[in-house]
C-alpha cells in the first residue's frame, strides 16, 4: 500500500500523476506476504516478480495471474535430496522442517521413505548423552571438540575387527598415514549395507531401517548396493561368480577341435584304415581256399557295411544341422542293419551248407547265394522302412538346450520320437540275438564250418557293447551322450572287424601253409 499510495498522496483507486508510473514490483518476500500481495496488484495489473518464495502454490495462474517466480520448483530440490540419500543408502536421518505450508510439503515428499518419522516436539539438546557431547562449552571450542572426537571414533572403529573384516579383508593392519577420507565417513544406516549379489529381507518385529542380507540364488543376480530383491537372467546368460552381473552362456557340442572330437576321429580314422587294409588282403587272395570257403560276395559286403559304420560316426561331430540330424541315427541304423544281416547270411549259410550235406534234405535248395541276398535285402528293407516312418511322422531336427547345464549352451539333436530311436535299436539288437543264437547252436560244426565260432563271438561282443551302451547312453548329457554312441558304433564296428576277419588275414599273411585246402576240408 504504501509503494502504491503514500508518496503520491491520492486516494485509492486513482492516480492524477502520470510520471513514475509503477511498472513492476521485484522482492524476495516471504510465502505469507507472497499470497497476500497479488490480491491488491491483480487489481491495478501490475506484475510480481519474486526471487525468494520458494511455495509451489504461487504457481496457480487462476489465483495468481500477475505472480512470476524467477527460481525453480522446490519439488526438484526434494527430488534432489531423496536421491541424495538413496546414494549413500542413509535410511536412518533425522527431519527438520519449517513448520509452515514448504515445511509440510517437504515432510509428505520424505514421508514414504522407510524409517523416516515426524519430530515430537519434546526433543532437547540435553538429553543427548553427557559422555559423547559437553554442552558447557562456546559454540566455536564445541564444534572444534566434537571434530576431533569424530575423527577419533572414525580411526578407533577402523581399527577394530569388524571393520577390518568388513573393508580390509586380507588379514593386514592399517597404515593410518594412507587413510582415505571416505573411509572416515560415519554410516547413517542401523546395519551394514547389502552388497550386490544380495538383498534385503526386513527382520520381523524390528524398524524398516533393519535388515538380513540374502544370497541370490543361482541363476539370480543383484546389481546394486541394498537391492529390494533379485532378478534372473536372461535363458542365454548366468551370473558370475560374486552374482553381480549376467553372463553369456557358453555354446557347447562334440567339437572336431577338443580332445574328446580329436580322440573319437583318431579311432574311426584308425578302424577304417583297418577295414581297408582288410579288404586288400582278401582281394589280393581271392582265389586261396580260406577266401573262397566263406562265401566272397557276403565278404565283400559285410566289410563294406563295415566301413561305412565307421565313416558313420563323422556325421555325430561337429555343430549339429538341420541335414545331420535328418540323417546320423537314420544312416547308422540302416547301415548297421546292414552289416548284421550280412553276419546273419554267413550264419545261415553254414548251417544250411551242412544240413545239404544229409541224403534226401530239402534245404538243398537253399545252398548257394539265393539266401544270403534274401537275407540282406529283406532284414534292410525293414530297417529302412522303421526309419521312413520315423522321418516322416516326428523328424529329429536341432535345438539349444539352455537348462541342463547352468552355464552352457548345449546344441544338440531332438530326436523327435525317441520311441522310434530305440525302435531302430531294439530290429538291430533283435538281428544280432537270431545270429548270435543261430552261431551258437553251429559253433560244433566240423571245421569246414569253423566261421560260426568266429561269429558267436563276435556277436556276443556286438549284443555286449550295446546291451550296456542304453544305461550310459540315458545317464549322460550334451556332448558326452554324443560321444557314448559314437564309441558305441566304433567298438561294436570294430569287434565285428577283428573276430571275423582278423583270423583269417592273420592265416593269409603269417600262416600261409595253413590256407590249403587239406585244412579247411580236415575233419575234428
Amino acid at each position: 500500500m504504501e509503494v502504491l499510495f503514500s508518496r503520491l498522496q491520492s486516494p485509492l483507486n486513482y492516480n492524477c500523476e502520470k510520471k513514475d508510473k509503477l511498472r513492476a514490483i521485484i522482492g524476495g518476500l516471504t510465502p505469507y506476504n507472497s499470497r497476500q500481495m497479488p490480491q491488491i496488484l491483480n487489481l491495478y495489473k501490475i506484475p510480481q516478480l519474486s526471487y525468494g518464495s520458494i511455495d509451489p502454490a504461487l504457481s496457480d495462474k487462476t489465483q495468481f495471474p500477475s505472480l512470476y517466480r524467477m527460481i525453480p520448483n522446490e519439488k526438484a530440490q526434494y527430488v534432489g535430496i531423496v536421491q541424495l540419500l538413496r546414494h549413500f543408502g542413509w535410511t536412518w536421518v533425522g527431519l527438520i522442517v519449517s513448520d509452515d505450508d514448504s515445511g509440510e510439503t517437504f515432510g509428505r515428499i520424505l514421508k514414504p521413505r522407510p524409517g523416516t518419522e515426524d519430530c515430537t516436539g519434546e526433543e532437547k539438546l540435553s538429553s543427548l548423552p553427557k559422555s559423547i557431547f559437553e554442552m558447557k562449552m562456546s559454540g566455536q571450542s564445541y564444534g572444534i571438540y566434537n571434530a576431533v572426537y569424530a575423527v577419533a571414533h572414525a580411526l578407533h572403529a577402523m581399527e577394530s575387527s569388524k571393520s577390518k573384516q568388513k573393508l580390509k579383508g586380507d588379514g593386514g593392519t592399517w597404515d593410518l598415514q594412507n587413510v582415505q577420507r571416505w573411509q572416515m565417513l560415519p554410516q547413517s544406516t542401523c546395519v551394514e549395507s547389502c552388497l550386490p549379489g544380495h538383498s534385503r529381507i526386513v527382520r520381523q518385529g524390528a524398524q524398516v531401517c533393519c535388515y538380513d542380507c540374502a544370497q541370490c540364488s543361482e541363476d539370480s543376480i543383484s546389481v546394486q548396493t541394498d537391492a529390494e530383491e533379485c532378478h534372473k537372467c536372461p535363458e542365454d546368460h548366468h551370473p558370475n561368480r560374486k552374482q553381480d552381473q549376467c553372463i553369456p552362456k557358453r555354446i557347447t557340442y562334440l567339437s572336431c577341435q577338443e580332445p574328446l572330437g580329436i580322440t573319437l576321429i583318431s579311432l574311426a580314422l584308425f578302424f577304417s584304415a583297418v577295414t581297408g587294409i582288410v579288404m586288400w588282403v582278401f582281394i589280393q587272395h581271392h582265389d586261396t581256399p580260406i577266401v573262397k570257403a566263406n562265401n566272397w560276395s557276403i565278404t565283400c559286403a559285410l566289410l563294406c557295411s563295415l566301413l561305412l559304420c565307421f565313416l558313420c560316426s563323422f556325421l555325430f561331430i561337429g555343430q549339429p544341422g538341420r541335414l545331420t540330424c535328418l540323417l546320423r541315427q537314420s544312416v547308422f541304423g540302416i547301415i548297421f542293419s546292414i552289416a548284421v544281416s550280412c553276419v546273419l547270411a554267413k550264419t545261415l549259410t553254414v548251417v544250411v551248407a551242412f544240413m545239404a550235406t544229409k541224403p534226401g534234405n530239402r534245404m538243398r535248395k537253399w545252398v548257394g547265394k539265393r539266401l544270403a541276398v534274401s537275407v540282406i535285402i529283406l532284414s534292410s528293407l525293414t530297417q529302412s522302412a522303421i526309419c521312413a516312418v520315423w522321418l516322416t511322422t516326428s523328424p529329429p531336427f536341432p535345438e539349444s538346450d539352455m537348462r541342463s547345464q547352468p552355464t552352457q549352451i548345449i546344441v544338440q539333436c531332438n530326436e523327435g520320437a525317441p520311441t522310434m530311436f530305440y525302435t531302430v535299436l531294439g530290429y538291430m539288437g533283435f538281428l544280432a540275438i537270431i545270429s548270435f543264437a543261430a552261431a551258437f547252436f553251429a559253433r560244433k560244426l566240423p571245421d569246414t564250418f569253423n566261421e560260426a565260432k568266429l561269429i558267436t563271438f563276435s556277436m556276443l561282443v556286438f549284443c555286449s557293447v550295446w546291451v550296456s551302451f542304453i544305461p550310459a547312453y540315458l545317464s549322460t548329457k550334451g556332448k558326452y551322450m554324443v560321444a557314448v554312441e559314437i564309441f558305441s558304433i566304433l567298438a561294436s564296428s570294430a569287434g565285428l572287424l577283428g573276430c571275423i576277419f582278423i583270423p583269417k588275414v592273420y592265416i593269409i599273411v603269417l600262416r600261409p601253409e595253413l590256407n590249403t585246402k587239406e585244412q579247411l576240408v580236415r575233419k575234428k
